[in-house]
Parts: structure tokens; sequence; C-alpha cells
């Protein structure tokens, strides 16, 4: 089991995204307040462990949202889940629809690098609920069950 790091949203798309420590998932549409609500891909999260290593790397410090993920997560091998897959985070459960992304110019970067094409997990909300930077996070079974 991991838990949340950073709650963060943005207003417009294409720009980092701020921590705000809590927020609210909605069914069917994303994390509200998100300019990524109601698109397609509603949430992303990104690993912590992915943001600590590419600190080491480039001598940068980087902040919950840095990379425009929504939920900053520690501990969850987010690595190993797959499209169709579940995960408890907070009160909401989220589905995963994609892993990574295409680039394209218009993508928001961090001083040039982006770890969501390669990193980020793309998920829709099938149950909503409060989300508050340390709420756990899993990976659920098929059933919905951890």
């Amino acid at each position: 089991m991991g838990k949340v790091l950073g709650v963060c949203i943005s207003r417009e798309r294409g720009t980092a995204k701020r921590n705000i420590g809590e927020g609210y998932f909605r069914e069917g549409h994303g994390l509200e307040g998100d300019a990524h609500a109601g698109t397609p891909r509603e949430v992303t999260l990104l690993m912590g462990e992915s943001v600590r290593r590419f600190e080491r790397e480039h001598g940068l410090e980087v902040n919950p949202g840095d990379f425009a993920e929504n939920i900053l997560t520690e501990g969850v091998d987010l690595g190993r889940v797959k499209p169709g897959m579940r995960l408890q985070v907070g009160e909401g459960v989220l589905e995963v629809i994609q892993i990574g992304k295409e680039v394209k110019p218009h993508h928001y970067s961090f001083h040039g690098f982006r770890l969501l094409p390669t990193e980020g997990v793309f998920c829709r909300v099938v149950k909503g609920g409060r989300v508050r930077v340390g709420d756990p996070v899993m990976v659920l079974d098929g059933s919905g069950t951890a």
C-alpha cells in the first residue's frame, strides 16, 4: 500500500499544477477544479519515486504538480499497473485507461523535461470521493478489493 504525496490541479491546460492538499474525485469527470476534468484522461498519477530519481539525475528540486500530475504517490509501484486495473486513492476508485502518452510540441514540460509521457498513469473516476495528502493508495483486483 502506498500513499498520496500531492493532490494537484491547474485552472488551464498545458501548465504546471499546484498542490491543494485535498480534493474531490467526481465520478465520470475527474478531480474537481482541474482543467483536465471532463476530458477522456480525467486524472493523472505519477510516482514520487520517479520524481526523486529525476531530482538526483538532474539536480533540480521538484514540487508536487511540477510535472502536471494530479496525484503524486509514494510506495505503490504504478509501473506494474495495466489498463483496466483499478486503484483506490483516498475515498475514490480510479480505473487505469492508459499508461503514458504521445508527446506533442504544445505539451507542458518542467525545465524541458516530461515524465507523464513515459511514466504517467491516466485514469477515469469510477467511484467518487475525497482525496487528501497522506491518504492510502492501493491497487485493487478485478473485484474491486485489495
